[in-house]
C-alpha cells in the first residue's frame, strides 16, 4: 500500500538531524550572554552605559507594548467600538501624543545617555595624559609585531594552535585559535599608550575584556590606550577580514605585576642580543636548516604552505622556484634585484610577499634562505651566513 505523502513529517525528521549534527559542536560551544568581565577603566564604562541604555529602552518597550496591548483589547470592534474618522493632527491630544514622546527621547539620548557617552568617548580619546609607557602594534598578514620604543624591544607574535588541529588531525586545544608564540606582557596598572599601523592591509586589534577595539590602516598611526587593572591572560583576535587567514591572528596580552613586567624586560632583552650575537658567529648548513624549518612554519608556511607547494597565482610555489634556485648573490657579493635574498629581505611590492628585514633577525634571515634553497625538492646545497645579511641590510 502506497504511503500518502506527508511534507511535515518529513520536514521534522530533516529538523531532528540537523539537530542531532549539531549537538557535538552545540555542546562543546562557549557560550556568553553578557560583556567579558571588564578589566580597564574604558571596558568598565562601556559596559556601564550599555546596561543603562539597556533597562532605558526596556522600560520603554515594556511601556509601548502594554498601551499597544491594552488598546487593542479594551477598543476592539468587537465591543462596539467605531474608528476615529479625523485626519492629521486636529487638536491638542494628538498634538501631545506627537510632542511629548519626541521630549522623552530627547531626554534620553542626551541626557541620560548622551552626556555619561560623551565624557566616555573624550576619556578613550585621551591617550597621552599621564601615560606610563608606549607600545607600538604593526598588523601584517597574518600576524602581529610588538613594539616597546622605551626599552628597545621589537618581536612578531605568530598563531601557535598547530596546522594538525586546524585541519581536524588532532583534538583542539582550549585555546584553539586564540594563543600565540609571543604574548604581549603589560604591566598592571599602568596607563599603556597604544599606538596602532599596518604593513598592508587594514587589520582591527581587538581585546574584548579592554574594551579596545582599533583598526591598524597602512600608512596612519591610530592610537588607543589600556589601563589593564587585573593580572591576567586577555585574548583577542584580528576583527577586520585581512584576507585569507583573516581567523589565524590572534592577540594574547599577558598583565603582569611591575616587578614581573620588569625581569620580563630584562630577558627579553638578553634574548635579543643572543639573536644579534648569532650574527658574528659562523653556521654550519645543518644548523641553519634545522632553524630555519622553525622560522619557515612560523613566518611562511601560510602562504606558501607546509610543503613548499604554494597556492599560485597569489602565493607561488617554492618547490622549484626558479628564484628559490637562482644565485644568491652576484658574484662580487651584491645584492641582485629579485634574487631570492632580495626578496626575503624586500618583498616584492603589488604582492603580498611582504619584506622581513625589519622584522626577522640576520640569523632568521640567513636560515629560512637556507632551508628554502635545501628543502621541497629544492637541491642548491649552498648556504648564506648571517654576517653576509647584516652586512646586505
Amino acid at each position: 500500500m502506497k504511503m500518502p505523502h506527508r511534507p511535515c513529517q518529513r520536514a521534522a525528521v530533516s529538523l531532528l538531524g540537523l539537530l542531532a549534527a549539531l549537538l557535538p559542536a552545540l555542546a562543546n560551544a562557549d557560550y556568553s550572554w553578557n560583556f567579558p568581565t571588564p578589566v580597564t577603566p574604558i571596558a568598565r564604562n562601556t559596559l556601564h552605559i550599555h546596561n543603562e541604555f539597556m533597562i532605558i529602552i526596556t522600560v520603554l518597550f515594556v511601556t509601548v507594548f502594554a498601551i499597544m496591548i491594552y488598546s487593542m483589547i479594551k477598543h476592539r470592534k468587537s465591543l462596539g467600538h467605531q474608528p476615529a474618522k479625523f485626519t492629521g493632527p486636529t487638536g491638542t491630544v494628538q498634538w501631545l501624543w506627537a510632542l511629548v514622546p519626541f521630549a522623552i527621547l530627547i531626554f534620553i539620548d542626551y541626557i541620560l545617555v548622551g552626556i555619561p557617552a560623551y565624557h566616555a568617548v573624550v576619556q578613550m580619546e585621551d591617550t597621552k595624559t599621564k601615560a606610563d609607557m608606549v607600545l607600538k602594534v604593526t598588523g601584517m598578514q597574518w600576524k602581529w609585531q610588538y613594539e616597546y620604543p622605551d626599552s628597545g624591544i621589537k618581536f612578531i607574535s605568530t598563531l601557535a594552535t598547530s596546522r594538525d588541529q586546524i585541519a581536524n588531525k588532532e583534538t583542539k586545544g582550549p585555546h584553539y585559535l586564540l594563543d600565540v608564540d609571543n604574548p604581549v606582557v603589560l604591566p598592571v596598572g599602568k596607563k599603556v599608550r597604544i599606538l596602532i599601523t599596518s604593513t598592508d592591509v587594514i587589520h582591527t586589534w581587538w581585546v574584548p575584556q579592554f574594551g579596545v577595539k582599533r583598526d591598524a590602516i597602512p600608512g596612519f598611526l591610530r592610537e588607543t590606550w589600556v589601563n589593564i587593572e587585573t593580572p591576567g591572560t586577555y585574548r583577542g583576535q584580528c576583527a577586520e577580514l585581512c584576507g585569507k587567514d583573516h581567523g589565524f591572528m590572534p592577540v594574547v596580552v599577558h598583565a603582569v605585576p611591575e616587578a614581573e613586567y620588569l625581569a620580563w624586560v630584562d630577558k627579553k632583552k638578553n634574548e635579543m642580543a643572543a639573536a644579534a650575537a648569532g650574527s658574528d658567529k659562523t653556521w654550519s648548513k645543518d644548523e641553519l636548516v634545522a632553524a630555519g624549518k622553525e622560522v619557515y612554519e612560523k613566518q611562511c608556511a601560510v602562504c606558501h604552505q607546509p610543503n613548499g607547494q604554494g597556492m599560485p597565482p597569489a602565493f607561488p610555489a617554492l618547490a622549484g622556484s626558479k628564484i628559490v634556485n637562482g644565485p644568491l648573490l652576484s658574484p662580487e657579493g651584491k645584492l641582485i634585484k629579485d634574487s631570492h635574498v632580495d626578496r626575503v629581505l624586500n618583498g616584492k611590492e603589488g604582492t603580498a610577499m611582504q619584506t622581513f628585514k625589519n622584522t626577522l633577525s640576520d640569523t632568521e634571515l640567513a636560515a629560512v634562505i637556507t632551508f628554502e634553497r635545501n628543502s621541497f625538492g629544492n637541491t642548491k646545497g649552498d648556504l648564506i651566513q648571517p654576517a653576509l645579511i647584516k652586512a646586505l641590510r
